[in-house]
């Protein structure tokens, strides 16, 4: 590999390692929605920030994490500075609006290093690997609250949060024991994102991805193959739907096959078609909320 290659792939292993914060940049109101500012502790006692949207008479309970680099609100790829990912918006609002106006409460909240919640692990990213503990942290926040203790819940985890679920399922199952679904949206691993950006840039793969994996441990103590959710996605026990665009220029419909079936629970997988950028997939729901909705109405 020459000097310029290597830069590209320090360039990939800072991003995985410290990512970047984006505003929260639209709020509920925007979309009618009545909303509740409220912060938490992680489990390990990060503070995350996030928004509690209340359904009138409504027993049932969502649960929304994010990827990474957006947060609960999406990510301003529209705007000048974040326009690396298709140059579009994505906004997770009209999503919580579809759930709320089906009759489900809405805990949406950011991960550490993202959006408006604290830093953690002095600003390293884990790809799950520290941000499990938000999700843990979520779980207690919702079982804290009078009005939510005892509501039907299930879960919307996202990319970078759909990894720290599985991680999290894995560690401590034992929080997950009132969960009754997931939906997951486009689970990631390392490496194959690794060898896609390697084939775009004309970097042979395997050179790629060894170079990749010292630059990652290097700043994370992390090795390329322990950010997946693969071996993880084992200790998932709740029917799940797993989401993602099939021909994402960003990975390999293969690595999501894998998570895909290494998940024991009942299971369904939907390919979303006719695009092959993986920022569209994160608008999918805004969308096209049946899906979503059927999933959550077939389990609660």
């Amino acid at each position: 590999m020459d000097s310029e290659q290597k830069q590209i792939i320090e360039g990939l292993a800072d991003f995985f390692a410290n990512s970047y914060r984006t505003p929260v940049l639209r709020r509920p109101d925007e979309f009618d929605l009545e909303y509740e500012d409220v912060f938490f502790p992680s489990m390990d006692g990060v503070a995350l920030e996030g928004w509690f949207i209340p359904a009138k008479g409504s027993n049932k309970l969502i649960i929304c994490n994010h990827f990474m680099p957006g947060n609960r609100y999406g990510y301003p790829g529209h705007l000048e500075g974040w326009q690396n990912f298709g140059g579009f918006e994505v906004n997770f609002i009209p999503q919580y609006k579809a759930l709320h106006d089906a009759g489900y409460n809405i805990l949406a909240y950011d991960l550490r290093n993202h959006g408006n919640s604290n830093t953690g692990n002095g600003g390293k990213v884990g790809i799950g690997l520290f941000e499990y503990r938000d999700v843990i942290g979520s779980l207690r926040y919702a079982k804290s609250r009078p009005d939510t203790k005892d509501m039907e819940t299930s879960l919307l985890s996202i990319c970078l949060g759909c990894n720290s679920t599985m991680v999290a399922m894995n560690k401590h199952p034992e929080e997950f024991s009132h969960i009754k679904s997931m939906i997951a949206l486009q689970p990631v691993s390392a490496r194959p994102f690794i060898e896609k950006a390697c084939e775009g840039a004309n970097i042979d793969p395997q050179q790629g991805t060894e170079y990749f994996d010292l630059c990652s441990q290097r700043r994370t103590g992390f090795h390329i193959d322990e950010l997946s959710p693969i071996e993880h996605a084992k200790a998932v026990k709740v029917p799940t739907l797993v989401v993602q665009v099939h021909q994402d220029v960003l990975t390999k419909p293969s690595d999501v096959e894998t998570i895909y079936a290494n998940i024991p629970a009942e299971k369904e997988l939907l390919w979303i078609e006719g695009t092959t950028r993986r920022f569209d997939g994160y608008n999918y729901f805004s969308e096209n909320p049946k899906q979503m909705l059927d999933w959550y109405g077939k389990y609660m």
